[in-house]
């Protein structure tokens, strides 16, 4: 369905018991992202949170994606799912044959459909643009600071407009801005985006570049935004398909090439200057949880600042997982597999991207399975398609294995995995936010094939274990006869799943890879496939916990150690050990060159400010900061660590 605005989403989500009105004043610097993180993680996704009173005269919408429930309304559906199979209808229909003037009548009205949700461009002013402010000053909006060593208030959810210079063609993205002065801010645009793209070709011609953008509206904008749609696609429509009504437009004042929507809260026009230096930008508290750390990035110059009377500010904040983005990053899930599915991986069932992960980090794929190497197909097309190219784990099964019922899904990956042949390494493309690549922008990447094998893919010189040692391996034996494992999860071998994960303070170049190598040695040991290995400072029994900081810290191909001995409980047989360093690397011990970024935590002050005015906040009650659970994990108290 279409909101007509913001307002009415607003109220929606009011009348549904999902929205809480927050009538005392909250200080948008530290207070309002501090208050957000506790409702965000108080179980699933809290209530959206309305800022009446932020010191200026605006009020601020927050974790209004920051459920299921809530993203179904934002998308007008009541599941996720009902887009995807809308999708794979649609895909079917255009693509199946079409032999006589009947079957092709069919299609009319479905084309008809097409045209309706094709955005428009209308005459005149739009809602957007009832108060003017030509003379702008951002700081006049509710523009918040979510961390404490952000490098300065950020607007968290732009619109952004931009055109390729040559072909006219619009890109809807979404990239933080981080406010320097009344009308100058940050464009935060990494190398693989669209608007990238547009602003070295203006690089080119030599000309400024308009710019626009626009915060709220209807909540289809906001999501369309972040979609990874292909370059010629335009965001609007994917727009228009989920509202099924389309997008009007209308050109902006001061930067008439570029349209936003006519019902937008905010828009704010102006250009970025090609020829003109860059600027220093950061840091913040970037949704893998860790600060992604000061680059150069264009200057923003802001000619003017519209609004709509009532206007109400959206913002979002990201950091150490669950947060509000984990749903907008679940409807990209489910909304873009019928794609994939259809036009690149037509094997795929069924895909999940769980929430430790933080989106690209994590990916798991189910299959439909007919031959051998199938998996290896699926892992190829996958890294090639779109932003999956960012993907760092990809974990495939087969229609057998249940891939939302995570104990499971383990137990069936561990059965039918060998370590030394069903693990495949490579290197490309990596998220510009991941910290643990060599290269910024460029890393590891693995895939575990836990799919049942077909007979070729069983190497008869590999183990075929049927039996295991681990039953009487103990968290003391470890810690004991290692002084430096600090911690053992070894729960999951309980539960027959044959990986183990431990905590280590690493003393010495090559620690891990020794230890390691002595471990998988261990007659215990043997039938444990897999040991993850996380810093000292991480509660290893805490497995939502410890997977986060394994993931973001693994480059896959750098930090894997492979182990294979004979086996003492089969005769003739190998055993197989992968181990995966998801520890913190350093110049000193791992000869790694790139400045490594601090997990992101409120500051006592902003902690202790929230704590004293809960009871007038409305919420019930007393929730504490999820902080205090990470202040031991930090080192030191900077964006970098020291």
């Amino acid at each position: 369905m279409a909101y007509r605005n913001q307002q009415e989403f607003i109220q929606a989500l009011e009348k549904a018991g999902e929205l809480v009105r927050i009538h005392s004043f909250v200080d948008p610097r530290l207070e309002i992202a501090e208050i957000t993180d506790r409702v965000s993680k108080s179980g699933n996704g809290g209530k959206a949170l309305l800022f009446e009173n932020t010191g200026t005269g605006f009020p601020v919408l927050m974790n209004a994606y920051g459920s299921e429930r809530r993203m179904c309304m934002a998308l007008g559906v009541q599941q996720l799912d009902d887009v995807t199979r809308e999708i794979e209808s649609l895909f079917k229909l255009l693509s199946a044959p079409k032999e006589g003037i009947l079957d092709k009548l069919k299609l009319l009205p479905k084309l008809g459909q097409f045209a309706s949700w094709m955005p428009t461009v209308r005459g005149g002013r739009g809602e957007c643009q009832e108060v003017v402010m030509m003379n702008p000053d951002i700081g006049q909006l509710p523009v918040i600071t979510c961390w404490p060593k952000d490098g300065g208030p950020f607007v968290t959810l732009p619109i952004i407009h931009t055109k390729d210079p040559n072909t006219g063609s619009r890109n809807v993205g979404m990239y933080r801005m981080q406010v320097f002065g009344p009308t100058l801010t940050g464009m935060h645009w990494h190398k693989h985006k669209v608007s990238a793209k547009h602003f070295s070709e203006y690089k080119k011609t030599g000309r400024r570049m308009p710019v626009a953008v626009a915060l709220g509206g209807d909540p289809a904008y906001a999501y369309s935004a972040t979609a990874p749609l292909p370059e010629n696609v335009d965001e609007y429509m994917l727009a228009g398909f989920l509202r099924k009504k389309k997008v009007e437009l209308v050109k902006c004042i001061t930067q008439p090439e570029i349209e936003v929507p006519a019902d937008a809260d905010f828009v704010i026009e102006g250009y970025v200057d090609p020829n003109e230096e860059l600027i220093w930008e950061g840091p913040f508290g970037d949704h893998t949880g860790y600060y992604s750390l000061p680059d150069w990035y264009p200057r923003f110059h802001i000619t003017a600042i519209t609004h709509r009377k009532q206007a109400v500010y959206p913002a979002t904040i990201v950091g150490i997982p669950p947060q509000e983005d984990a749903w907008l990053g679940k409807a990209t899930e489910r909304i873009f597999l019928a794609p994939i599915k259809m036009t690149l991986v037509p094997e795929i069932v069924d895909m999940d991207m769980p929430v430790e992960g933080v989106f690209h980090n994590l990916v798991i794929a189910q299959i439909h399975k007919e031959y051998a190497g199938q998996g290896q197909k699926v892992m190829n097309a996958m890294w090639g398609a779109g932003q999956m190219m960012f993907n760092k784990i990809l974990v495939l099964t087969d229609e057998k294995a249940q891939i939302r019922n995570y104990k499971e899904l383990a137990q069936y990956v561990g059965r039918h995995l060998n370590p030394a042949t069903d693990v495949y390494f490579s290197q490309g493309p990596m998220d510009v936010l991941d910290h643990s690549c060599s290269k910024l922008g460029f890393g590891g990447k693995m895939c575990i094939d836990g799919t049942a094998k077909a007979e070729e893919e069983i190497d008869a010189d590999q183990y075929q274990l049927t039996a295991k040692a681990y039953d009487s391996l103990t968290v003391a034996s470890l810690t004991g006869g290692f002084p430096e494992i600090t911690g053992a999860n070894l729960g999951l071998l309980k539960q027959d799943i044959p990986c183990i994960v431990l905590a280590v303070k690493k003393q010495r170049p090559g620690h891990i890879r020794e230890l390691h190598e002595q471990l998988a040695k261990l007659p215990a040991m043997e039938g444990v496939k897999l040991i993850l290995y996380v810093e000292h400072t991480v509660d290893a029994g805490d497995l939502p916990v410890a997977l986060w900081r394994f993931c973001n810290n693994l480059d896959p191909r750098r930090d894997h150690f492979l182990t294979t001995t004979a086996s003492g409980i089969e005769q003739g047989k190998l055993f197989a050990c992968l181990g995966l360093d998801g520890t913190r690397k350093t110049k000193e011990l791992d000869n790694f060159q790139r400045d490594w970024p601090n997990i992101i935590v409120a500051d006592d002050a902003t902690i202790k400010a929230v704590d004293a005015k809960w009871t007038d906040l409305g919420l019930g009650a007393f929730l504490p900061s999820p902080s205090l659970k990470f202040k031991d994990q930090l080192y030191g108290e900077e964006a970098v660590v020291s």
